[in-house]
C-alpha cells in the first residue's frame, strides 16, 4: 500500500488516527452535554440540540478545536471535563509497534495535529505517544487548520518537507483532500476512527484498518 521507498516524512494525525475517537465523541456528544444541562437546568435532549448548532456553526475552524473557546462560550471547564474522562483515552492497535519501526526505517515522524494545546499536553501525557516523534505540530501555533487550503505552506515554515517524498495519515477526508490539492503524494484515511462506530466511508482514498498493515520493511543490515 506504500512504497516505503519513496517516504522521507510521515505525518500523523493523533485523534482518530492514532488514538481511538470515541473519547472525544463521548465527550462531545455525552460528557459536555451532561454538564450543560445541568448547569442550565435544562433536559438532556435539548441540551444536545443546542451544543449540535453550536458545533456546527464552527465546524472546521480552529474555533471548534480550541479547548479556550468553548470553555468562555459554554461557561464550562473544559480543560477540567477532559481530565474527567481522561480514563477512556486509548491508543489504537499496533500504533507503538508502527512508530517505532518507521523511526527505524530513518523516516522522519511527525504529530501534525488541530488538536488545542491543552488536549494535547492531557493525551501525551496520558498516552506516552510524545516519545516517539521528532517533532510535533499544533495547528493552533500556525493559526489555521490541516483543512485550510493555507495551512500546508505554514507547515513548511516550521518543518520542511517534500510534498512527493511525505507520507500523511489522517481520518478525516477534508484534511485528506487539503493535502492532496497541496501535493502530498502518500495519502492514507482510517477505516474505524472511532472503534466503537461502523466502518466509515473512505470515499476516494485507500485506507487502513489497522496500523499492522503498513508496517515499513525493517532496515537492511
Amino acid at each position: 500500500m506504500i512504497d516505503w521507498e519513496s517516504v522521507r516524512s510521515v505525518f500523523l494525525d493523533m485523534d482518530g488516527t492514532l488514538l481511538d475517537l470515541h473519547y472525544d465523541n463521548h465527550f462531545w456528544l455525552s460528557h459536555v452535554p451532561q454538564k450543560y444541562a445541568e448547569k442550565h437546568g435544562i433536559e438532556l435532549e435539548r441540551a444536545r440540540g443546542e451544543l449540535a448548532a453550536r458545533y456546527q456553526k464552527v465546524a472546521g475552524t480552529m474555533q471548534w478545536y480550541s479547548v479556550d473557546y468553548w470553555s468562555r462560550e459554554l461557561e464550562l471547564d473544559i480543560a477540567r471535563l477532559k481530565e474527567e474522562v481522561r480514563h477512556l483515552i486509548a491508543v489504537h492497535p499496533h500504533v507503538a509497534e508502527f512508530l517505532t519501526a518507521v523511526r527505524a526505517a530513518g523516516k522522519r515522524v511527525a504529530l501534525v495535529t488541530n488538536a488545542h494545546h491543552k488536549s494535547l499536553s492531557l493525551k501525551l501525557r496520558h498516552t506516552g505517544l510524545g516519545e516517539y516523534f521528532d517533532t510535533v505540530i499544533c495547528a493552533h501555533d500556525l493559526t489555521v487548520p490541516k483543512e485550510d487550503p493555507g495551512f500546508w505552506d505554514r507547515l513548511q515554515g516550521v518543518e520542511s518537507f517534500d510534498p512527493a517524498a511525505t507520507l500523511l495519515v489522517d481520518d478525516s477526508l477534508p484534511v485528506l483532500r487539503s493535502a492532496r490539492n497541496y501535493g502530498i503524494a502518500h495519502l492514507l484515511a482510517v477505516y474505524r476512527p472511532d472503534s466503537r462506530q461502523p466502518v466509515k466511508d473512505v470515499a476516494e482514498f485507500e485506507a487502513i484498518h489497522s496500523f499492522a498493515g503498513v508496517m515499513p520493511p525493517p532496515p537492511r543490515r
